[in-house]
């Protein structure tokens, strides 16, 4: 047990967070990016990732030049409510444009005014309740072709690249990010069409799946 849960006598609250899963059809198949948080982050240092963070108050009342489909809107508001849901798809839009130079829609001011309607919903996550960092996870996905921009990181990610999933799946990953690259390996995000969103967890240590929305 951690001293932040001993402390508190009971497990951290996950803070709402929002991944993007970028991905593009290869020469050797689907290629999705990734970069490797450095060693000085508390989570995950030393991992290879897919850009995002935790929702900022500024993403709840961010403007965007179009919203999400009404599809993919209606199964993120399965686990959360219409303003948070909002908030969660402008998240990821924003971290990936920070950490990677590129953005879903137009980058002006210090702001991107996102391109919601090109975003599918794959994932959601929670950390375990024994880590001291929590998130409430959802993970998005867009494809390549929707993005723009030159890929070049602020420094949160580092050695960016588009890789091929299998690559990805040798690099040091945590087990929510293999199990989504291994879905990967079945084709597109987009292809998924209105499959229920599956829950990513864990109970007394132990991943757990299922589909919750």
């Amino acid at each position: 047990m951690t001293s932040a849960i001993a402390a508190a006598g009971r497990a951290v609250r996950p803070r709402d967070a929002a991944t993007l899963v970028a991905w593009r059809c290869g020469a050797a198949g689907l290629e999705v990016l990734m970069g490797l948080r450095a060693p000085r982050h508390r989570f995950v240092p030393g991992h290879y990732v897919f850009p995002g963070g935790r929702v900022d108050r500024r993403d709840y009342r961010a403007a965007v030049r179009s919203p999400l489909r009404a599809e993919v809107a209606r199964r993120l508001c399965a686990s959360c409510p219409p303003r948070l849901a909002h908030a969660l798809a402008v998240a990821a839009v924003r971290e990936t444009w920070e950490e990677t130079g590129l953005a879903l829609g137009q980058a002006s001011g210090g702001a991107v005014h996102a391109e919601l309607q090109a975003l599918d919903y794959v994932l959601r996550a929670i950390t375990p309740p024994q880590s001291p960092i929590r998130f409430h996870a959802r993970f998005f996905a867009v494809a390549a072709e929707h993005l723009s921009g030159r890929l070049e990181g602020n420094g949160e990610l580092l050695d960016l690249a588009w890789r091929p999933v299998e690559a990805c799946l040798r690099l040091p990953i945590v087990d929510v990010t293999e199990f989504l690259l291994r879905r990967l390996l079945a084709g597109p995000p987009a292809a998924e069409g209105s499959r229920d969103v599956a829950l990513f967890s864990f109970r007394r240590g132990v991943s757990s799946l299922r589909c919750a929305g």
